[in-house]
Order: structure tokens, then sequence, then C-alpha cells
């Protein structure tokens, strides 16, 4: 992988990304390991991939704790927290990318657990550990962050409401965390080759992934957006709190 952000610029942090034993969240936490960061890992059932990847950034220095938790579930998130203080006694970074809500044999209103209530609720609790310079970063899908005015497939739709939901939520903590000095940016990007969801829209709603490309020109994909991520953790927050990747012309603006 290339060298995304400037060497060194996150020696002595700590960066926590949820859903990153995998895919955009796997390569945003090698990101931060390449830059000097200690990293903490966490899945919620795939722990051998997890550990491989913590094996392969303790190789570069780094000290990388693995940590399972069910984010919709408060005592798990607690304990995953517990664990970082133990561990670390601070957290410079928090990804806030795992998400969800395509799964079969889910309840119903499990995408609003997840992807709104799991969310809010993985901040609150890493707060404490969040001091003054620290940044939040809260990853979306510009079907979900333009969801409002831009309808989208309708197998994606619920999931799309249950991400706007998280972010609307999110931001009304940002004052709060400004307080802090804690910096909190929106990460959006359209569909991204070579995710969980992507393959599940695919199969869903065949040739939604080529007819998405040819509309955008480009999609992103999985290290290329990792690395959009992982730029906002380091540049300076945006004015609106927003990093648009990708093309938005498809999209209307609020």
């Amino acid at each position: 992988m290339t060298q995304v952000l400037p060497a060194g610029s996150l020696d002595g942090k700590v960066a926590l990304v949820t859903g990153s034993s995998r895919g955009i969240g796997a390569d945003t936490v090698r990101y931060f390991a390449e830059a000097g960061a200690d990293v903490v890992i966490n899945f919620r059932n795939k722990a051998p991939r997890a550990e491989k990847l913590a094996n392969e950034l303790r190789a570069l220095g780094r000290r990388a704790l693995v940590v399972g938790a069910d984010l919709t579930d408060p005592d798990s998130v607690s304990a995953m927290f517990d664990r970082v203080r133990e561990e670390f006694g601070r957290l410079d970074v928090l990804v806030l990318n795992a998400s969800g809500g395509m799964e079969s044999g889910m309840a119903e209103d499990y995408a609003l657990k997840l992807n709104r209530d799991a969310q809010v609720n993985v901040l609150q609790t890493a707060e404490p550990l969040l001091g003054d310079g620290a940044r939040v970063v809260f990853v979306t899908s510009h079907q979900a962050h333009f969801i409002r005015t831009t309808p989208t497939m309708p197998e994606y739709e619920p999931v799309a409401r249950s991400k706007r939901a998280g972010e609307d939520a999110l931001r009304e903590l940002i004052p709060g965390l400004a307080e802090k000095g804690v910096g909190f940016t929106v990460v959006s990007g359209d569909m991204i080759e070579g995710t969980i969801t992507a393959t599940l829209l695919e199969r869903a709603n065949p040739g939604a992934i080529a007819g998405r490309r040819e509309s955008a020109g480009k999609l992103y994909n999985v290290s290329e957006f990792a690395a959009e991520v992982a730029k906002a953790a380091v540049e300076p927050v945006p004015a609106d709190n927003t990093r648009l990747v990708g093309d938005t012309s498809d999209f209307a603006a609020e």
C-alpha cells in the first residue's frame, strides 16, 4: 500500500476503527499504523482475520489491540473501551466505520439500532478518552447522506435512511465535542467497489454497480476510499464537517 498520511504524522497517537478486521476499516487502520499510530482493531465475528491484521501492524513496530464487540450491545461497547483505557489510557482518533442493515435474518429495526443508536452510544462511551485535539470520523455513503433529496435503490433505502438518521444524531453532538477540542468529520462516499454492501446491492439489483460507475465516471475501490477516511482524521475539519468523496453531480444538495 502506498503511504497516504505523512510519515510520523500520528506518532504517539492511538486510533480505533470500528469494523476494522476487513475492507475499508482494515485499510484505514493500516494507513494509521503506517503513519505512526498505535491501533485498536474492532471486529464482530472475524477474530482470526483481525489477529492476522494486528500481527502485520505489530511488525511495523506498532502496538495493536484486538477487541471483539457487538456495537448494538452497550455492555459490549463499554467493555471494549475499558480495554482501550487499560491498554493505552487515551484515544486520539475514533473512526465510526462499522455499519450494516442488509444482512438476512435480522430484526426489522436492526439497521436503525446499528446505524443510529449504536453509533451515538459508541461515541458517547468513547468520549471520556478523547482529549483536546482528538478526531472523530463517521463513514457514510452518498446514497445515505443525500437520501432526503435524492432517491436510492429500494433495496438500500432502509439502510440509507438509518445511516442518515445516525449522521443527524451524531451531528447534534458536534457542539459538545468542539467545546472539548474534538473535531468531527462526516466522510461520504459513492458506492465503493469491492465492499460487502456493493456485493449485496448487486445481488439484489443486478447491474447496479456498473450503472452507477457509468453515471459517475469512476467508483473508488476499498483502499482508495479508506485513504480518504484516513486523511479526514488528520486534515483540517471542513467548515460544514463534511468530506464528500467522488462524484456528487447526480445528488441534490439539501
